[in-house]
């Protein structure tokens, strides 16, 4: 579930993005936001199988008064509202994205994903289309290993994009993206809330951890696949600002037949990352306030309509739908920070997870990551205030 959040139209966009504009020299990004989706995905997933309960629970009984409380909860709410607002908004524009490329161009096609996936959270039908729409981006992504394969890249270039050389401006924006489209804040919240529906606590956390770190690898590869394949198709794609420019890496192989891989692809990564978006804010938003985390519970609803809401409305304003999920990803990745600082405490507190805290070394690997992430949010921000 995890490993699919990420693989959105966001994704699909992002790396394409940096593949095009920068070739191979961002491979390192995605290496380090697999990494650290793996690290801080463990974390949630750990405090989600030993207390049963989800990070809004935790936080709300670490900070159960006073004014501790009120700014605990209004930064993570805030976050998670602007965050996953933004997300949402880039996950409805990648569905439109796809159903133009399917059908026609046309701002209607953001009301019909909105109101599909309405019902569907509506009616609590939402898992079983999930898994068919998974596997239409599964589909997708085979695409994308094979045109990577039967264009024989560069291989020299890919290994060098593993280790960070000079970046310039662009470059860094990208870099944070493709983070922010990686390292999802929202699925942190997602992962822990809704692990024990599928783990009891009598099973072995081993299985979970693996389970974590074999789908989230998978993922990274294939978020990897595509910045390859954009890259060695850059002759073809000199510029990404529509559906047809993203189809036009896989007609290398794929012909005519890619506009469709393509807008398939898209169509499902969108709805089934706009069903997984709001439905995280509600179970983030419940768990602070104290509210059942029930998903036929009113404020839980409200909840949920109100982030799938706006992004419907942003969706059908008029923006360019590629700047849309590129300022998606960059919100998230500039927010990411806040959040995990809140996890990192979490999980080190032995008051909440007992003998199950953070090791040394997954101290030592959540101190990287949340360095490295707080270095590329300021980089970002100076360098766009003019600072640096």
């Amino acid at each position: 579930m995890v490993a699919a959040a990420f693989i959105g139209p966001g994704t699909v966009t992002t790396c394409t993005l940096a593949g095009v504009q920068s070739g191979y020299s961002l491979l390192w990004a995605m290496a380090f936001a697999t990494l650290t989706t793996i690290v801080l995905q463990e974390m949630s997933a750990r405090l989600g199988f030993v207390t049963q309960k989800g990070l809004g629970e935790a936080l709300c009984r670490q900070f159960p008064r006073g004014i501790n409380r009120v700014i605990v909860f209004l930064l993570v709410v805030g976050a998670i509202v602007i965050g996953n607002a933004a997300y949402e908004a880039g996950n409805i524009t990648g569905g439109v994205l796809g159903m133009e490329l399917l059908v026609m161009p046309s701002r209607f096609w953001a009301l019909v994903i909105g109101g599909v996936s309405f019902l569907l959270l509506f009616l609590g039908k939402y898992r079983w289309v999930e898994r068919v729409l998974i596997g239409l981006v599964a589909v997708m992504s085979i695409c994308f290993l094979l045109t990577a394969i039967l264009l024989k890249p560069d291989l020299g270039a890919i290994i060098r994009g593993f280790w960070p050389g000079s970046i310039s401006e662009r470059d860094w924006l990208l870099a944070l993206a493709v983070v922010g489209t990686t390292v999802v804040p929202y699925n942190l919240f997602l992962h822990a809330s809704t692990i024990s529906k599928k783990w009891a606590p009598g099973m072995a956390l081993k299985d979970v951890q693996m389970e974590n770190a074999v789908s989230i690898l998978l993922g990274g590869i294939v978020s990897m696949l595509i910045i390859i394949t954009a890259a060695s198709s850059a002759s073809a794609v000199s510029e990404v600002q529509s559906a047809q420019d993203l189809a036009a890496q896989l007609e290398p192989v794929f012909g005519s037949g890619a506009k469709w891989l393509m807008g398939i692809g898209l169509m499902a990564a969108g709805i089934s990352s706009a069903l997984t978006a709001p439905l995280a804010a509600a179970y983030a938003a419940c768990g602070l306030l104290g509210w059942p985390a029930n998903e036929d519970d009113q404020r839980f609803r409200a909840v949920w309509m109100s982030i799938l809401g706006i992004g419907v409305l942003v969706a059908t304003m008029g923006f360019k739908p590629i700047q849309v999920i590129k300022f998606a990803q960059i919100a998230n990745a500039l927010l990411l920070p806040l959040i995990v600082l809140f996890l990192f405490y979490t999980v080190n507190q032995k008051e909440i997870l007992g003998q199950y805290v953070n090791s040394r070394r997954s101290n030592a690997l959540g101190l990287m990551v949340i360095l490295v992430t707080i270095m590329l949010s300021v980089k970002v921000l100076w360098e766009g205030l003019g600072v640096w």
